[in-house]
């Protein structure tokens, strides 16, 4: 059915679910949402899978007529959603009307901001996911970005979707959004590549986030890292949350639609744990690395798994 008609789309919106995995052999990696964090609560919200698609919105937020009565909720950074000119409630499911206006603004925190609906958004499946990779065009609404003017679909509600209206995400559970964020990392696969006192550097210097990031990957600005025999390596696989050295010494946190393989040496890997607070990075926020080890990181994501589920709601 009708879901959303596209009176403006924001600075760049897309459809996105959880990604593709398991095609980083064809040189395609996963997209998906930046934030999944947000997006699988978002799809809780509405009865939905936590992979249902929904739209990620980046910086700026569209302005969308509802086309059919249904629940919606929207996660992620602060972009001040209006219904029909008024202000309404973000980490809730929202009862909204056909032919109401759903407005957003810029951020006021954070980079991206959620918005799911019951059933979820209908685009075809491609290699297993309806999610948006921008850089090669691939899956979504015809691979790219929302203009004026689309008409997006949903899929049928699931049954007794109406009785979540009005649920909401538990405080204990809500992210919240700074300028200065810490990521947590393990160290490698090629730290050995790297002089004693980068690696204390990394660990102990404020980076900020450079203006030509991206989906792609987190440039960031800040004291440089040296390495011991250059920063090419022959090329190998690179996985989400890399963090790459190239000759500039100014590391690069690699992203959902990075390159599969890359060249550079990579002095850490950030946590899974903590890939949702890459995707709400923007121009200017601040990062520092704090070391943990494969353990600890294990033992962080299944603590973040057990919040992801309905007992979250109240």
């Amino acid at each position: 059915m009708n879901f959303l008609r596209v009176i403006k789309p924001g600075f760049l919106t897309s459809v996105q679910d959880l990604g593709r995995r398991g095609f980083a052999g064809e040189g395609v990696s996963e997209a998906g949402a930046a934030d999944s964090y947000s997006l699988r609560l978002g799809n809780l919200l509405v009865g939905n899978p936590q992979n249902a698609a929904g739209l990620e919105m980046t910086l700026v937020g569209g302005k969308f007529e509802i086309q059919a009565s249904t629940l919606i909720s929207i996660t992620g950074s602060d972009f001040q959603p209006k219904l029909g000119g008024k202000e309404i409630p973000m980490w809730e499911a929202i009862a909204v009307k056909e032919g109401e206006i759903l407005s957003f603004d810029a951020t006021r925190s954070g980079a991206r901001c959620y918005l799911c609906v019951a059933g979820g958004i209908d685009v075809p499946t491609l290699m297993g996911s309806r999610s948006t990779h921008l850089l090669t065009k691939l899956g979504g609404l015809d691979g790219r970005p929302l203009r004026g003017g689309d008409v997006l679909h949903s899929f049928e509600p699931p049954p007794g979707f109406e009785a979540m209206a009005g649920k909401k995400v538990c405080d204990l559970v809500m992210p919240k959004y700074e300028p200065a964020v810490t990521l947590r990392v393990i160290l490698g696969p090629e730290d050995d590549h790297f002089v004693k006192e980068s690696i204390d550097t990394f660990l102990s210097s404020e980076y900020t986030v450079s203006e030509s990031s991206d989906r792609v990957g987190v440039r960031l600005l800040g004291s440089e890292l040296r390495h011991l025999h250059g920063a090419d390596i022959l090329s190998e696989g690179v996985s989400v949350g890399a963090v790459q050295v190239p000759a500039s010494g100014q590391p690069i946190i690699l992203f959902v639609e990075r390159p599969t393989t890359g060249g550079y040496a990579k002095i850490a890997t950030v946590i899974g744990a903590d890939l949702h607070q890459v995707g709400q990075l923007k121009p200017r926020d601040r990062i520092r690395f704090q070391q943990v080890s494969l353990e600890e990181a294990v033992e962080l994501l299944h603590t973040q798994e057990k919040l992801l589920s309905p007992e979250s709601l109240v």
